[in-house]
């Protein structure tokens, strides 16, 4: 088998207020209705990475220990939404902040150049927006 690239992610939703977070409100991806309560945008580029990351990993990344806090719930996926810059980062944390969000990480540059910061959707993904310079055109 190979795989050219990931045609979609998203998340399963619990229930209607989760739009929300993804779209109004929140990282401001146009949402259409296809079909009844089914959301989507199929016009976002495509996936840069795709990797399985444990879940100490994750942790030890968001929080600084290999052990996710038992007051979160655990994801079962992550997602990076790369913006334009490590300022749009902190506007874009700053913008989530403004409407209520809860930032599990701060904006922090990386050792190996990323900026990220992190948060967890209603549905429990883990969800980093990000700079990665050398994914965006032109970069090394």
């Amino acid at each position: 088998m190979d795989i050219s690239f990931v045609a979609g992610f998203g998340p399963i939703t619990r229930d209607d207020t989760a739009r929300a977070f993804w779209s109004e409100g929140g990282l401001g991806i146009p949402l259409e209705e296809p079909a009844p309560g089914y959301f989507a945008n199929d016009s976002l580029q495509g996936v840069k990475a795709f990797a399985l990351w444990p879940l100490a990993q994750a942790a030890e990344s968001t929080f600084g220990t290999t052990t996710w806090p038992e007051d979160l719930p655990v994801p079962q996926a992550w997602l990076e939404l790369d913006v334009a810059s490590p300022q749009a980062v902190s506007d874009a944390i700053a913008e989530l902040t403004a409407s209520g969000h809860r930032v599990l990480k701060a904006v922090t540059e990386e050792p190996w150049g990323q900026t990220t910061a992190r948060l967890q959707s209603p549905e429990g993904l883990l969800v980093g927006v990000t700079f990665t310079p050398w994914m965006h055109s032109g970069s090394e």
